[in-house]
């Protein structure tokens, strides 16, 4: 009866005129930011917190959350139609979403994506209506030993996701942890790896590698080649989902949709482990894993549902434990600090408004994608259609705008730059740029983790498997590298035997 209650003061939050009217403007800002290319949730929550100031709390939350879940809607988007995610969780989408559009089949990747988004991220709401308080102590068993063993899984598990060889997925996985251990150690405080470069004391910045990687490298890959000079994507095809089609992605959004509204609520997972591991998970029971990477449409479905759940219940450690789980949550806490409202265990009994205000206009927000986004379609395929001549220079235009907007740094688009270069080059290789995004994110979490644990156990890395959680999550990345690897000792051994 109190869930009831709740969601019923909840809904006369959000229904209210005002909240209404920040809800369509936050999901539509998300949208569009998710769809241009080189701006992101962050950069925009970030330009726009001054705004919310003079904003009740209840709409300023209402209104940043709106742009974060729908930038999950519009990054999927320009990630399908030109192969650049405008989020770093729509970065698995590439993989086939891209491969579907190439085939005349974007129609359907989008519609895939939107559903997949929309289905997933009502039900994490309801999850995080019904368990926010159990799945909030659930997080709370997690020291740092099992951080640490939840990073080394989703490295694994993003070299599972790579095409190539595991040799090179590996070697991304490498130097995505080298280039994001660049800046201030942790403990001491000393630069490294910074070639004294005052402009990298601080690290190097994710908007700036991805968008030189993923952006300016696809750019100038297509640039090279004269086949897709006029536009990446050919032929779009139906904006309808064939019956096969409508089949094949319902097991996979479901999936998904666990996945995402498990992992979204671990500080350091979220969204973006979500949809590594969804599109793993897909892979490894697929009957025919061959299709990934080629244009399956399950590796569209899994991925979005899980990215969008996940961005709805990593609002779960920020709100009832003051652990933002990612940049953007991290903003949404200070944006609430701002308003005199800490994050934390009180927020659910002190501010009931605004939390389940908050979780009701994210289902209200959920169904204003869906209806927007479905007849835009059109205008977001011809977006694509345009002629690559023109479209590039916009691109490239739109990209050192996201990056300038972060830290109003000219270093940072270099950086974009010589990344873009590099991602050229890692496409001429055959290499798989997402490994090495994700060694990036994770590698500094990784970093803190490890010293933590071993701190805290002075040196004994024991700990790491005296723990019941840190050691099975450690089991199962073993057991995943075990998998991959056998099937290439496997084919060698067949060879050497029949030589």
């Amino acid at each position: 009866m109190d869930l009831l209650d709740n969601l019923a003061l909840g809904f006369s939050t959000a229904l209210g005129f005002q909240n209404v009217l920040y809800c369509f403007v936050g999901v539509l800002l998300g949208t569009l930011i998710g769809v241009l290319p080189g701006l992101g949730p962050v950069a925009t929550i970030a330009m726009l917190l001054p705004i919310t100031f003079g904003l009740e709390p209840v709409s300023a939350v209402i209104m940043l959350a709106g742009i974060y879940y729908g930038a999950q809607y519009g990054g999927s988007t320009t990630a399908i139609l030109i192969n650049l995610p405008g989020e770093s969780s729509s970065v698995v989408t590439t993989l086939d979403g891209h491969q579907m559009a190439k085939q005349g089949r974007a129609g359907a990747a989008l519609v895939t994506a939107a559903v997949g988004s929309f289905f997933a991220g009502s039900v994490a709401i309801i999850v995080l209506a019904l368990f926010a308080p159990p799945l909030a102590r659930f997080a709370l068993e997690f020291g740092p030993p099992e951080y640490f063993a939840l990073m080394v899984l989703g490295l694994i598990a993003s070299v599972a996701l790579a095409s190539g060889a595991i040799i090179k997925a590996l070697a991304m996985v490498v130097l995505g942890l080298l280039l994001g251990l660049i800046g201030r150690d942790l403990n001491t405080a000393l630069p490294r790896m910074t070639f004294d470069l005052m402009a990298m004391i601080d690290g190097l910045q994710f908007v700036a590698i991805a968008m030189g990687v993923f952006g300016l490298g696809e750019i100038i890959r297509n640039l090279d080649s004269e086949q897709l000079s006029r536009g990446t994507v050919a032929k779009v095809g139906r904006l309808m989902l064939t019956r096969e089609e409508a089949r094949a992605i319902v097991k996979p959004i479901l999936r998904g949709t666990v996945l995402g509204s498990i992992l979204g609520i671990l500080p350091g997972g979220g969204a973006l482990l979500a949809s590594f591991g969804a599109y793993t998970v897909e892979k490894k029971v697929s009957a025919t894993p061959e299709r990934f990477g080629k244009g399956a449409i399950e590796g569209v479905a899994a991925p979005e549902s899980a990215n969008n759940a996940g961005a709805q219940s990593s609002f779960i450690p920020m709100l009832t434990l003051g652990i933002p789980p990612n940049p953007v949550m991290a903003l949404l806490a200070g944006a609430l600090i701002l308003h005199g409202i800490q994050p934390g265990p009180n927020v659910i009994s002190e501010q009931p408004t605004l939390f389940w205000g908050l979780i009701a206009s994210m289902w209200i927000g959920n169904l204003m994608l869906l209806i927007l986004n479905l007849p835009l379609v059109g205008m977001w395929v011809r977006l694509a259609s345009t002629p690559y001549h023109l479209l590039f220079p916009v691109i490239v235009v739109f990209c050192c705008i996201g990056v300038l907007s972060v830290n109003n740094a000219t270093f940072d688009v270099l950086v974009m730059i010589g990344a873009g270069v590099i991602g050229y080059i890692l496409l001429k290789l055959d290499c798989e740029p997402a490994p090495l995004l994700l060694g990036f994110i994770l590698g500094p979490m990784l970093e803190e983790y490890l010293r933590r644990t071993l701190l805290i156990s002075r040196g004994d890395p024991s700990v790491f498997f005296t723990r019941p959680l840190s050691a099975t999550l450690l089991a199962f990345a073993v057991l995943l590298l075990v998998l991959m690897v056998l099937p290439s000792i496997r084919s060698r051994t067949n060879e050497a035997l029949k030589e």
